[in-house]
């Protein structure tokens, strides 16, 4: 018994990304990113019929169903994008970068997309090596493309993966 609570792991469920979960969305873009996007951006891109997201929230919390991390993906002529995708630092290295990541490549072939893109900041390494698992590739560079909190610039990699 005492194994049982000692071993205890969060257990999360992957399920689309509502209206009501923006605020929660927006606090954790805040806690992963420098520049935080605001609930109202997050509610204004979801309200675009080709945007879509998912969420990861945890299911066997004794008091509340804490967000474990997210991904919002678009789908236009063909193509899909990830816009944004976070996991909470509290629930990393359990595999939801993963499960966001497939479910938003499952949604967009299934909106028809027959390709995904996105950009990952070049030092990222854990993310770049997710989304090398994932069956994306490096198709281009955009140097000093992204802006952390002390003014420095760094490279985006540029990446793509065929769905169909």
């Amino acid at each position: 018994m005492l194994d049982d609570y000692l071993t205890w792991k969060p257990f999360f469920e992957v399920v689309p990304m509502e209206i009501g979960d923006c605020t929660e969305v927006s606090e954790l873009h805040g806690q992963r990113f420098p520049r935080q996007w605001s609930d109202g951006e997050f509610q204004n891109l979801l309200l675009q019929h080709n945007v879509f997201g998912f969420i990861a929230r945890q299911t066997n919390a004794f008091f509340s169903r804490p967000l474990g991390g997210f991904v919002l993906s678009r789908e236009a002529a063909g193509e899909a994008e990830i816009l944004t995708v976070a996991v909470s630092e509290k629930s990393g290295r359990q595999g939801l970068g993963w499960r966001l990541m497939q479910a938003a490549l499952r949604e967009a072939a299934a909106r028809g997309a027959e390709s995904m893109f996105l950009e990952v900041e070049a030092a990222n390494h854990a993310a770049v090596g997710l989304y090398r698992k994932l069956g994306f590739q490096k198709v281009g560079e955009r140097p000093a493309y992204y802006t952390g909190p002390d003014g420095t610039r760094s490279m985006a990699l540029v990446m793509s993966r065929v769905l169909r």
